[in-house]
């Protein structure tokens, strides 16, 4: 019998033993073998990771196996129950801009029960999350982000900071991007600097505590974290999980996202990494130059421009005064102002050659930029009256800091004289207007149409409520949609409208619209609302989809009339643009254009907002069944609305004036 009891008490031991295991490893930079990638990330052959490239908008790295997390309960508690072990990890990475201080989102180290992260949008969700689980208990996902933008639609704290999501991408704890030195004073860091850095993050299984901590490469681990949170992970980690690194950026700033070494325990803490063994990241800016270029050049210039500086100092202070209107209150803004000259040299004195288009609002002409080389498009204003001047450039530098993949960039202005210059990001591609209406060469197949549409309408969604913000467009048509290289619609044009209005009267009633875009209480009224701003893009959808105009002049009757009339007879189909041929999914124009008729309500109450439009795009919610759709007030109201304003400023022959200088591209 003793022998029994003596195989009994080993073999429980050896369980308690087995149960508290550890488990870790480190990789100095990565093997073949190390990780298991997808998406965009690459191993470089010096081993370094990285996660994103200016080609696909994300990546993750996962190591190749289920880790284990739980132990059995020690035999005091009574109970074979199991528990998160405590487990511990530091990597070092670093996140480079290609255009200084502008980064597009960041790094997300996650706990994740799978590997297969299809479903996440390659966008603002750090390819991990998606619009479906954005608080879902049953994910059981536990992530570090290190985020470098800010969106309020997730409640983050600015454009650098770091934070503890649980099951969502809302942070259960976040703080500005900084460590704590030897005398516990706050140090700043930016994340997107190109600064190498060393994340450690640890759970304590027996307390519930997360700690996490952030100082640059090189540094030794601060005593006290950036972030400490008592959470239990019971309920969110399984018994077996796979760790790793998701990260993505964006389709006009692209960000590289870099892992340089990482190491990881569970029952333990992680091994110190060997910084001495990690790869270098690739050179960022020009190679390094021979000691002439480099010290004596710069020497004999400094001489030569010594000798001259007092000849030409007069002179080049004049021109230069005489060149730009520059005051006072514009000093804050000086990294949103251009320079006459390099936006002069950029379009090639402006020369018609260059000219894209004129509309309404100017002329646009597209240039280079002489030292980035980056294409833009420059637009000309007059702006005789100084009447709101200072406002408007204020808006002009508030609507420039607008980061999203479907929204035309605002980069910058310049005023010179009578005139004031914006300048945007160039679409090459120039506007839908043109590929729908005025180009037999090229028609855009349902595939690429529909990915247009879904595009303007998360651009929208973002104006009306992701930013900081509320925006309204006040002009969605064709005409200002633009596509850039890889054929994406991006949202333009927005707040120009605002510039009309600082010379007019402020009694007047003064409307910027386009008749059949137009909302009809925005015709009696005036007032511009995110509902006008929905009816107009209920218009849009329609357009292209059936490939005219939402305004029929000749006949006096807008599209919608048409198609609601299709709809009551069951019909609908029949409204599709004949160029398609049969070439579309039934399914998904139907969609649209049911979609389209419900943004066209009369009553504004019955409009969706963009986020339920984005939703029934995306199939994340089911559209309204449409019963009957009155067509005919429709038209009665759009043409008797417009009627007693004699500052209406629309286009009613979209031909024509409505024809804007986007057309030709942007």
């Amino acid at each position: 019998m003793f022998p029994e009891l003596a195989f009994l008490l080993i073999h429980f031991m050896c369980t308690l033993v087995s149960s508290d295991q550890q488990f870790g490893f480190t990789f100095n930079g990565f093997g073949p073998k190390d990780i298991s990638l997808d998406g965009a990330a690459i191993r470089a052959p010096n081993g370094l990771l990285k996660l994103t490239n200016s080609t696909s908008q994300q990546g993750q790295a996962f190591y190749s196996n289920q880790v284990r997390f739980r132990n059995k309960q020690s035999a005091k508690s009574g109970t074979n129950a199991s528990s998160v072990s405590s487990f511990s990890t530091t990597f070092v990475f670093a996140i480079v801009p290609e255009v200084y201080r502008l980064s597009a989102h960041g790094i997300l180290f996650v706990v994740t029960p799978t590997k297969s992260l299809s479903r996440a949008p390659p966008f603002e969700y750090f390819g991990v999350f998606n619009p479906t689980n954005k608080t879902n208990a049953t994910d059981h996902v536990f992530a570090v982000e290190l985020d470098t933008i800010q969106n309020n639609q997730f409640g983050d704290l600015n454009y650098d900071h770091v934070g503890i999501d649980i099951n969502s991408i809302n942070s259960t704890i976040s703080e500005q991007a900084g460590y704590f030195d030897d005398a516990n004073k706050f140090q700043n860091l930016s994340l997107f600097s190109g600064q190498i850095m060393q994340l450690w993050v640890e759970y304590s299984g027996l307390e519930k505590q997360i700690n996490v901590t952030l100082a640059p490469v090189g540094i030794r681990k601060p005593k006290r974290p950036l972030l400490s949170l008592s959470y239990d992970l019971d309920p969110v980690i399984n018994e077996e999980m796979y760790v790793g690194f998701s990260s993505t950026t964006g389709t006009i700033i692209f960000t590289s996202h870099y892992v340089l070494g990482w190491s990881f325990m569970v029952n333990g803490r992680a091994e110190e990494l060997d910084l001495s063994k990690l790869p270098r990241l690739p050179r960022i800016g020009p190679k390094k130059k021979s000691s002439f270029l480099t010290i004596w050049l710069p020497l004999i210039l400094a001489i030569m421009m010594l000798v001259t500086f007092s000849a030409v100092f007069y002179y080049v202070r004049r021109k230069r005064k005489f060149a730009e209107v520059l005051e006072d209150w514009e000093l804050e803004y000086g990294p949103h102002r251009f320079k006459y000259k390099d936006l002069y040299v950029a379009t090639k004195g402006f020369k018609d050659k260059e000219l894209l288009g004129i509309g309404g609002f100017g002329r646009v002409y597209r240039g280079v930029l002489p030292i980035s080389e980056i294409e833009v498009a420059v637009k000309r204003i007059s702006h005789e009256s100084r009447q709101g001047m200072r406002e408007f450039i204020a808006e002009i530098v508030s609507m420039g800091r607008l980061r999203h993949r479907n929204i035309v960039q605002l980069l910058g202005y310049c005023r010179r004289r009578g005139e004031l210059l914006l300048v945007y990001d160039y679409m090459p591609n120039g506007s839908l207007d043109r590929l729908l209406h005025n180009n037999p060469e090229i028609s855009l197949n349902w595939m690429q149409r529909f990915r247009v549409i879904k595009g303007v309408a998360a651009g929208l969604k973002y104006l009306h409520q992701d930013w900081e913000q509320v925006v309204i467009h006040r002009d969605i048509k064709a005409s200002n949609v633009l596509l850039d290289s890889e054929m994406n619609g991006r949202l333009g044009d927005f707040g120009l409208a605002r510039l009309y209005d600082h010379g007019t009267d402020t009694q007047t009633t003064h409307i910027v619209g386009t008749i059949g875009y137009l909302a009809p209480e925005h015709a009696r009224t005036g007032k511009a609302t995110t509902s006008t701003d929905v009816y107009s893009f209920g218009a849009f959808l329609l357009e292209v989809v059936c490939g005219r105009r939402p305004l029929d002049v000749q006949e006096e009757i807008l599209l919608v009339d048409k198609v609601g009339s299709l709809w009551n007879k069951r019909e609908i189909i029949r409204a599709v643009d004949h160029n398609l041929g049969v070439d579309y999914v039934a399914e998904e124009v139907e969609l649209v254009l049911k979609l389209g008729l419900l943004c066209s309500s009369i009553d504004p109450n019955l409009r969706p907002s963009m986020e339920q439009v984005v939703h029934y795009l995306h199939g994340y919610e089911s559209l309204p069944e449409l019963s009957y759709f009155d067509s005919i007030s429709q038209s009665e109201i759009a043409y008797k609305s417009d009627r007693g304003f004699s500052n209406f400023t629309t286009s009613s022959h979209p031909s024509s004036a409505v024809e804007s200088f986007l057309s030709s591209g942007r």
